[in-house]
Formats: C-alpha cells, sequence, structure tokens
C-alpha cells in the first residue's frame, strides 16, 4: 500500500486498521493510542489483538473502553492481590476468574460479530501448534483465551482444543489487519527491544505533576504479595519461591534472586519480543508504535494510569511524525 498516491473523499477520515501486541502489563499502554488516534479524528475501521493487546481492542471494539479505563486506574495493591486467584491446577497457577468476571459484566455477552469494528483475537492451540483467530463467537472467550500466559493462568479449553495466550506463535499479530479498508495499518509492539529505557525515564515529568505514587522495588509489591499467598497454599511445592540456599553468581545484585514465576514469565517475554521482530520484519505494517519492553515489568499492572500516558505520548509523537511525511492524511480530520 503505497499511502503517499492516497486522496481522501472530502470530509472522510483516515482509516486505521489497528494491530495490539501482547506484553503484559504494558499494554495499557495501548489505551493511550487509542486515545490519541479519535482525538486526531482517525477512524479505526479493524482491530487484531493478542494477549493484552486482543483485551483492551475487544473492549474498544465492544465501546467498553473507558469503564475499563475507569476501572484499572482506580485499583489499588490490595484490589489487585484480591483479583488474584490462585488454583491448584498443574496447567497454571491462576485462574483468572475474578478478573473475567468484570470484564464479562462489561462485556454482556456481546459476539464478535455483532461487533460495530471487525475483531480478531490471536490465542495459540497448544497441542496443535497453531494460531487461532477469534472473528466470531463469543468475544469474551476470545479474550480469555488470547490472555491464557502458558504456566501462569489456566488454558481455554475450546471445542477440543487446549487454547493459550497468541503470544507463543504470534505476539504482534499484523496479517489479520491486511483485509480492512484502510489507509494504514497501524501496530502497536509492547516489547520493543531497541530502546533500553525504565517508564520514569520516558516520563521524567510524571512524579512533577503529582500523579506518582511511591512505587515498589522492581520486583513490585504486588507480585511479592502474590507469592506470599501463594506459598501458604502451595506449602512445600515452593513454585514461587526463590531458591534461598542457591548460590548467588558473581556480578548479580539481589534483583536477579528470582522466584520460578519470574523465570517463566521473563522467559515468555523474551521469546515473544524477538518473535514480534520477525513479523514485523515479515509484514512490516505503515507505522509502528514502540513501547520498550524495559518500561516496566509484565506484571505491573499497579502502573495503569502512568502506561495509558505514555502511550498516548509515544502514539502523539509518532503521528505527528507521520502527518508531517504524509499531509494528505493530516489537517483537519473532524
Amino acid at each position: 500500500m503505497v499511502v503517499q498516491d492516497l486522496v481522501l473523499s472530502s470530509g472522510r477520515r483516515p482509516r486505521v486498521a489497528l494491530v495490539l501486541g501482547s506484553g503484559g502489563a504494558r499494554g495499557y499502554a495501548h489505551i493511550g493510542v487509542i486515545e490519541e488516534l479519535e482525538a486526531r479524528g482517525y477512524e479505526i475501521v479493524g482491530i487484531s489483538g493478542c494477549s493484552m493487546g486482543a483485551l483492551i481492542g475487544g473492549l474498544h471494539a465492544a465501546g467498553k473502553l473507558q469503564e475499563y479505563r475507569d476501572w484499572v486506574t482506580g485499583l489499588d495493591y490490595m484490589d489487585l492481590f484480591r483479583l488474584v486467584d490462585i488454583t491448584w491446577s498443574p496447567m497454571g497457577a491462576i485462574k483468572g476468574e475474578k478478573v473475567m468476571e468484570v470484564i464479562g459484566r462489561m462485556l454482556e455477552g456481546r459476539t464478535i460479530e455483532s461487533l460495530p469494528i471487525p475483531f480478531t483475537s490471536v490465542a495459540t492451540d497448544l497441542i496443535n501448534q497453531k494460531e487461532v483467530w477469534f472473528q466470531e463467537g463469543s468475544l469474551e472467550q476470545a479474550i480469555r483465551a488470547s490472555i491464557a500466559v502458558p504456566g501462569v493462568i489456566t488454558p481455554v479449553h475450546h471445542h477440543g482444543r487446549t487454547l493459550v495466550d497468541g503470544g507463543l506463535l504470534n505476539p504482534l499479530p499484523i496479517t489479520p489487519a491486511v483485509a480492512w479498508h484502510a489507509d494504514m495499518i497501524l501496530a502497536v509492539n509492547v516489547t520493543a527491544q531497541n530502546i533500553n529505557a525504565t517508564l520514569d525515564e520516558l516520563m521524567p515529568n510524571w512524579g512533577k505533576t503529582g500523579k506518582k505514587n511511591a512505587e515498589p522495588s522492581a520486583m513490585g509489591e504486588w507480585m511479592q504479595r502474590v507469592r506470599g499467598r501463594a506459598s501458604l497454599l502451595m506449602d512445600r511445592l515452593n513454585f514461587w519461591e526463590a531458591e534461598d540456599n542457591e548460590p548467588s553468581k558473581e556480578g548479580q545484585g539481589s534483583d536477579t534472586h528470582w522466584g520460578k514465576l519470574d523465570v517463566i514469565l521473563q522467559s515468555f517475554e523474551v521469546t515473544q519480543s524477538a518473535l514480534t521482530q520477525y513479523k514485523i520484519a515479515g509484514y512490516p505494517p505503515d507505522l509502528l508504535i514502540e513501547i520498550p519492553r524495559t518500561a516496566c515489568g509484565g506484571y505491573e499492572f499497579h502502573k495503569a494510569k502512568q502506561l495509558v500516558e505514555l502511550g498516548k505520548n509515544m502514539a502523539a509523537t509518532k503521528l505527528n511524525e507521520w502527518e508531517e511525511t504524509h499531509p494528505r492524511l493530516s489537517g483537519d480530520l473532524d
């Protein structure tokens, strides 16, 4: 698609096919990207998403993103802790039912085919090792399947298949977006490796506005609470605990004294980050917004407000650059 050759009809808003990638808590940045697009008058004509991208994209397609934003930005550490439902299942440590119960009430039984915006959620068939695209049926189930991080959140059993997080095979599902009639494909990668910066470095003025609360250590106070509760439930299994008797390696600080959950999450994130680069190279989007993987941990959901603002800021910067070089897509878009 050669965007320079587009001639927009009088009064028509530029159309965007939106691709939202996986990345845990960093996926809150997707909310900010959508808000910036809408503020500029772009029309989102299709959304494909994986994991957190499927969650945010599905809620937006259903017209419930503002309600979800209000909810997550109002959660404190104890609220997050109460949402963690530990299970004894060998398929995962968390059932995810408490979170999905809230999301289910927002979605009110909506089906994908009833949405005003075409939507694709990507999951992984664990047994057959294939991507699964949800383009019809229950929106809630499509989201739940896509967020099932292997070993952490229990999988979804659907039509004889065992479905887990789509990020296992396709963390940035650009291919579905090609089918939509759009002026540009915009992809949001929240596991970028080419930028090495923390959230505080990316948003140095956040604390000056009075919005920033005292943050826990790099491991996160929230995750410390989760591990504490899980260790009580699992007793001798010690699944979530670090090995206290393991000698520290030379040059390693206390931040590298991980438990098994941390190893699972970090390994999954590293794999997703590398795989995303292949997807971008194979199907380059017209515009790519990248949120660095180092911005925060994938489980730091208490940073929702800051991450939404980060997404908005990063989108504004990229869209400014885009509009300067593509004048037919800029100007008065209302």
